[in-house]
């Protein structure tokens, strides 16, 4: 029953493997549509690798790293408030609250859908029936349909595996047990660059060691390089074309092994070692070889656009079902894969997943990169306009920024947006909803954005495609 009248999928038993972003959506969207919901996962409360150790902690802790960098750069204008003086158990206690708060209120919502929890690790034995295991105990649950979305796990290369509480994942560096005088992050993706920023502005002396020419591999160099000219004025290094080749546990710290690119190797001592080097989806374990769904060689669970594996009563989504790992998308597929499971016509293929990098400044995208179109053989312009033209981006004396449009040549259609700067994760929502309707560079260029502010850059990168911003003359690529 819902909203106390009859449903045609009353009855029909959905079993969710997984309570994070992607599991519990996808257990709550159920049950709204009446289906017999039951989430299974190991932590007491929905939310997730995601919110307990993840996304949310992360944030909070980027939070305070942004504010005490701000109380630094205000003594350029006049204004000094000195060393801030941080007491790590408050802060740490504070995070903890946030995720606290937030699992208690899923677990209230999780109630009033009427879904049933059970706590354990799910095993699959066939295509209609899970193991919860438990305490010793094993609970059969029955389904018609299940939902695997198990998120995914820090991966930590077997030449760094090393037992000591010194050498972390970025579990462990969420758990903030101390800001040690000394940091070596091993990996210059996001997550190192992320963590790295919250124990820099925390007072450690960070060090960073990318095996790649260049970090963030991936994104592009002319975001990277606006971020990078700023982490290099608050970590102690970073090192491209190098990488760690082994670690050992001395006294007081950790002794690294560091070889650069021509192989010439040096030893040097960290206090402690954060190995950010990827992650791996949980699809192992889970007992899918005694089903048809597949398994790629990457470890994810191969689906369709409806998210359906090849048994036809599982589905995956999130992490475990492939690239991009985000939150957001899993969530997105969440609704995908209910609404498949109902019989209703439905696909996941967004144009446009944005992705954010939380450092400070943020570089965050969605839709095509100008590489991409070269790829893909379209036939596209780039015009960017720089926050250094931007008034309110200079008022905040926050101006080495920049916006990114890629534009179709012909149809003017807005294929992706890039933005590097404070705050680029909120302005990229307009670069979404740009691509996934078609819009024109026109319509961006036309809509009144309000000033000063920073999604006025937006407006004005469209308005350089036409060769008539006020602020800024550029030639397009």
């Amino acid at each position: 029953m819902v909203n106390g009248s009859s449903s045609p999928n009353d009855g029909l038993r959905l079993v969710v493997l997984g309570a994070g972003p992607g599991g519990y959506p996808a257990a709550f969207h159920a049950a709204e549509r009446g289906l017999d919901v039951t989430l299974v996962d190991t932590r007491p409360q929905p939310g997730g690798i995601c919110l307990y150790e993840g996304c949310i902690p992360s944030k909070a802790l980027l939070h305070v790293a942004k504010l005490i960098r701000e109380t630094r750069h205000a003594a350029d204008w006049g204004i000094d408030f000195g060393e801030p003086t941080i007491d790590v158990d408050v802060l740490r206690d504070w995070k903890d609250g946030v995720v606290r708060k937030m699992t208690n209120g899923l677990g209230l919502l999780r109630r009033q859908h009427n879904v049933q929890y059970q706590q354990g690790y799910g095993r699959i034995r066939d295509a209609n029936q899970l193991n919860v295991e438990s305490n010793g105990e094993v609970l059969p649950l029955d389904f018609d349909a299940l939902i695997v979305a198990t998120g995914s796990t820090p991966v930590v290369p077997r030449a760094l595996q090393l037992e000591s509480d010194r050498v972390m994942d970025s579990t462990d560096a969420l758990t903030l047990s101390e800001v040690p005088d000394s940091l070596l992050v091993i990996g210059g993706g996001y997550i190192g660059l992320e963590l790295g920023t919250v124990y820099a502005e925390l007072g450690t002396s960070v060090s960073v060691v990318e095996a790649l020419p260049q970090i963030l591999t991936g994104v592009e160099r002319d975001l990277v390089r606006v971020l990078e000219r700023s982490l290099r004025s608050r970590f102690t290094s970073i090192r491209v074309n190098t990488s760690v080749t082994s670690l050992t546990e001395v006294e007081d710290g950790i002794e690294a092994v560091i070889a650069d690119q021509e192989g010439i190797e040096t030893r040097e001592r960290f206090d402690r070692v954060l190995i950010a080097t990827g992650r791996r989806p949980n699809s192992a374990g889970l007992g899918l070889h005694r089903t048809q769904a597949h398994v790629d060689a990457n470890g994810f669970i191969v689906t369709d656009d409806q998210r359906r594996t090849a048994e036809p009563s599982i589905f995956a989504i999130g992490d475990v079902a492939g690239e991009p790992m985000l939150a957001h998308k899993a969530t997105a597929e969440a609704a995908v894969a209910v609404e498949a499971i109902l019989g209703e016509p439905s696909a996941f293929r967004p144009l446009a997943v944005p992705a954010v990098i939380f450092t400070d400044p943020e570089i965050a995208w969605c839709g095509l990169t100008q590489s991409d179109a070269t790829v893909l053989d379209v036939d596209a312009t780039t015009v960017s306009f720089p926050w250094a033209a931007l008034g309110r981006a200079s008022a905040s004396g926050r101006n080495d920024g920049l916006t990114r449009l890629v534009v179709e040549n012909g149809s003017e259609r807005v294929l992706g947006m890039q933005v590097v700067g404070p705050g680029a994760g909120e302005l990229i929502g307009e670069g979404v909803l740009a691509v996934e309707l078609g819009a024109r560079v026109s319509d961006l260029a036309e809509s009144i954005h309000a000033h000063p502010t920073l999604n006025e850059s937006i407006m004005e990168a469209a308005q350089v495609f036409f060769g008539r911003s006020p602020h800024y003359l550029s030639r397009k690529r």
